[in-house]
């Protein structure tokens, strides 16, 4: 096996993994910013070191993403196919960052692979594919849109004697702890991805065993580089979820972050499905904003987030087969 193409392979991945960061790290802070309970700077400070320790908290995730999606494709046209799926996720998390849009780095990765096992001729899982992706793409959404409705209808009637002032200032503080929860949650899950991705490269250099333990150097690499990309942030996309689904207060932002980050830590341990933090924290605030009325959630931009949710996997997924025929015509 080459090992430049090895050494190529995974630093493309961890540069995915960079993407990944300041693409969603708006996920886990943007209410909190939103609702001024954090800085950006201090925000966005304590997302990078709770993505770091997310990445240790358990490797279920990454087994998915490395042994149930697509069969291990062997020798330079493995290498080369994983790494035109990195290109094809890659180039869409850029397109979407560009323009906003709070798409899902993890579907864009999925999509890749798919695309690019289908291009160089490696087989899918695709009951894989359905009952890890599809299935948990529409159902994480509706639970938290659900979720988010029904812990807010809590809150508001737990603390319906309250003095609002004052519980706005509690809930200012408690947000610190839900924005570190969907931090936390954002590591836990996508820095495994990542991870499952260098380590079907080891497997295919032969350098690692299908059933071994992820090397701690992959684990740290993969939590650094997200936690390095968090910290570069994610301004267009904070401003989309922040401000533009709808106007938030510092209850609605602790309900939404709460509904996030318990979805999952739900999913990851419990089913080692790797859901998308971007559908996990809007639906929820959708269904939090919907408390205050059905009307207060500006569903325009809602319904072209949702539409950027369908087209993300097969966007990926195409530029993922032309990335590999590029490769498959340069390298043979």
């Amino acid at each position: 096996m080459d090992t430049f193409a090895l050494i190529v392979t995974i630093g493309v991945a961890l540069g995915f993994t960079y993407t990944n960061g300041f693409h969603d790290s708006a996920n886990a802070i943007a209410t909190s910013v939103s609702t001024r309970a954090l800085t950006p700077r201090a925000a966005l400070a304590m997302a990078a070191v709770m993505n770091l320790a997310g990445a240790f908290l358990g490797q279920g995730v990454a087994k998915t993403v490395s042994e149930g999606l697509i069969a291990t494709p062997v020798g330079q046209k493995g290498m080369g196919i994983l790494f035109a799926a990195l290109v094809g996720a890659i180039i869409w998390n850029l397109i979407t960052w560009y323009y906003g849009l709070p798409s899902s780095s993890s579907h864009a990765l999925f999509g890749g692979m798919v695309g690019a096992a289908l291009a160089g001729g490696t087989d899918v899982i695709w009951s894989g594919v359905l009952e890890k992706i599809v299935i948990p793409m529409f159902l994480s959404p509706f639970i938290g849109l659900i979720v988010g409705y029904l812990v807010m209808v809590g809150i508001m009637w737990m603390f319906r004697k309250a003095n609002p002032h004052k519980a706005k200032r509690g809930f200012r503080i408690a947000q610190t702890v839900s924005a570190a929860g969907m931090a936390l949650g954002h590591g836990l899950q996508d820095a495994q991805k990542t991870m499952g991705i260098v380590v079907m490269a080891l497997v295919i250099a032969d350098i690692e065993g299908p059933n071994d333990e992820i090397p701690v150097w992959v684990k740290i690499a993969c939590a650094v580089m997200l936690s390095l990309g968090t910290y570069a942030g994610g301004w267009r996309i904070m401003r989309t979820l922040g401000r533009k689904i709808i106007e938030l207060d510092p209850p609605q932002g602790f309900a939404a972050e709460t509904t996030g980050a318990s979805i999952m830590f739900g999913s990851a341990f419990l089913f080692h499905a790797p859901i998308s933090t971007t559908h996990v924290i809007t639906s929820a605030i959708m269904g939090v904003g919907a408390t205050k009325r059905v009307s207060a959630v500006r569903w325009g931009v809602a319904k072209n987030i949702i539409l950027g949710w369908f087209i993300t996997m097969p966007a990926a997924a195409l530029v993922a087969a032309l990335s590999y025929g590029a490769v498959f015509l340069l390298f043979g």
